[in-house]
């Protein structure tokens, strides 16, 4: 019994982290356009780059977490370290200002996210 309730609590928190990437990834899509538009989008979109490799490192450890106490499956902490990777390359492109891989590499990271969100 109690392991089944623990094992959901990381469950609930790989999903809480999930979400909480797919969410400040789609805010970044919405201070990218800011960033064309208003003075105060290039500090948003900065401010928010961190926050969403912050959410990337969060849901490498929940996974990690889901993963390794319980037993459960491998597969998401792999999920979370290739998101991890595509969010390196991401920053790194974003300070290079190389906007022709930046923002497909943004959008396919929005959909990897949405994904992997709908999977849990």
């Amino acid at each position: 019994m109690a392991t089944q309730v623990t094992a959901r609590r990381r469950t609930s928190f790989l999903h809480i982290a999930i979400t909480l990437q797919t969410l400040t990834i789609l805010l970044q899509a919405v201070s990218a356009g800011l960033l064309l538009t208003a003075s105060y989008g290039e500090t948003l979109h900065s401010v928010g780059a961190r926050v969403m490799y912050g959410a990337s490192m969060l849901y490498v450890l929940a996974a990690v977490l889901a993963w390794k106490p319980g037993g459960g499956p491998l597969r998401p902490v792999r999920h979370a370290c290739g998101f991890l990777v595509l969010a390196s390359a991401q920053v790194v492109l974003g300070i290079a200002h190389v906007p022709s891989v930046h923002v497909p590499l943004g959008v396919l990271m929005f959909g990897l996210s949405v994904l992997a969100l709908a999977r849990r």
